[in-house]
């Protein structure tokens, strides 16, 4: 047994001491299967979440209202929820109630998917009412029960389909393919985080190029942000091999493809509603992309870009040109690393200085001049020494 759910057999002999029910249920039983790493384990029990706070001294009301509840135990904290059945969907999204159950198996019914759907006691021993682990061994994704109540249940399960085709190399089985098609239209009323979270997970997925091709064949795509209109821009996306990339640069890509400017790139990564500081990381691999595209790197447009950006900026290019040999990279960070300077607080002169040398008031010529200045060490035209700044400036200020 992997060691996350060795440290948690206590826990479950605990809730079972009292008279209840306890297991491991869903991805870290799923994962355990697959021989992928079990980062933190799920557990389900017949006791109510006041009955749970009733056993453990130390408890947290993290989702008391879908019946689960925090409990730190033994070191570790864990997220405990009662076996339950659900009211209709009212938003396809969230059941309009949840009810307490005290049945395992009704309680397995009521998830995604069959993989997701097996639960496993502290012996290691499998519950599988739901033949999920036939799945597993065929790669294959099937709902429990009918897909088109499933994903009429919660239409954000579609998402999770395709990123489980990109993250586990597994196939869709037809009936679950087929509900895609069906039901696409239902993502119109997910909210747009949980679609983007959702996405992201997927491009970052081994298998993210067949899940693209879902995406574009069930036509969900239509229904993410901003991306109605592209099947083509997608496609072409496809026919790149680009499962070398990740995060950010798939997202380059992906804009790249699109066609988006550099002037609509905020508004367009905005309808997703990433966070502020990832446009701007975005962004700024996109704007060097496109110097990238026309020129080769010289020194100045290396220090402007800094590494973080360079490397990712070259492995987009790599892919675009098809070329499979990145052993260029390795020279661009000797290049970078002899750079003599990396950012502009290394220049030996600071705006005070400027403006004692100068005489001249604060303002935006300071800004100026440190960027010629900048430019003047980068070209290794002017030595980072202060006297030596100090000197060049008064020859710049006289012409």
């Amino acid at each position: 047994m992997l060691k996350p759910f060795s440290e948690a057999k206590q826990l479950l002999e605990k809730i079972e001491n009292a008279g209840y029910e306890a297991y491991f249920v869903g991805g870290s039983v799923r994962d355990c299967l697959l021989g992928r790493p079990v980062e933190d384990v799920d557990i389900a029990t017949s006791a109510t979440p006041e009955e749970i706070k009733s056993i453990f001294p130390h408890t947290a009301d993290v989702g008391i209202e879908h019946g689960t509840v925090l409990v730190f135990f033994n070191g570790g904290s864990y997220e405990v929820t009662t076996f339950r059945a659900e009211a209709e969907y009212h938003d396809f999204r969230r059941p309009s109630q949840v009810y307490y159950i005290r049945s395992l198996k009704d309680d397995l019914q009521r998830r995604d998917f069959t993989m997701n759907a097996i639960a496993m006691d502290r012996h290691g021993k499998l519950i599988d009412p739901f033949d999920g682990r036939a799945a597993i061994s065929r790669k294959r994704i099937e709902t429990v029960g009918n897909a088109a109540e499933r994903f009429s249940e919660d239409a954000l399960r579609m998402m999770r389909a395709v990123r489980f085709v990109s993250q586990l190399s597994f196939t869709l089985a037809p009936a679950t393919k087929e509900a895609l098609h069906t039901y696409g239209h239902l993502l119109e009323k997910i909210a747009t985080e949980r679609k983007t979270a959702e996405f992201e997970k997927l491009i970052a997925g081994r298998n993210r190029k067949a899940a693209i091709s879902l995406l574009i064949d069930s036509g969900l795509y239509r229904f993410l942000p901003g991306l109605a209109g592209f099947k083509k821009a997608l496609e072409q996306m496809n026919e790149y091999d680009y499962r070398s990339l990740s995060g950010n640069e798939i997202w380059c890509l992906l804009l790249y493809c699109c066609g988006i400017s550099a002037a609509e790139i905020e508004a367009f990564l905005r309808k997703w509603k990433l966070p502020v500081k990832k446009i701007k990381g975005i962004e700024k691999i996109f704007h060097f992309l496109q110097f990238r595209l026309e020129h080769e790197w010289t020194s100045l447009a290396a220090y402007q870009a800094g590494i973080a950006v360079i490397i990712p900026v070259e492995r987009i290019w790599l892919i675009l040109n098809g070329v499979e040999d990145d052993s260029g990279l390795a020279q661009l960070r000797i290049q970078y690393e002899r750079l003599p300077i990396k950012r502009r607080t290394d220049i030996k002169a600071t705006g005070n200085d400027l403006i004692e040398w100068t005489g001249k008031p604060g303002g935006p010529w300071v800004k100026e001049m440190f960027e010629k200045i900048e430019a003047a060490i980068v070209a290794g035209d002017l030595h980072n020494d202060k006297e030596n700044v100090r000197e060049w400036v008064a020859r710049c200020s006289l012409n």
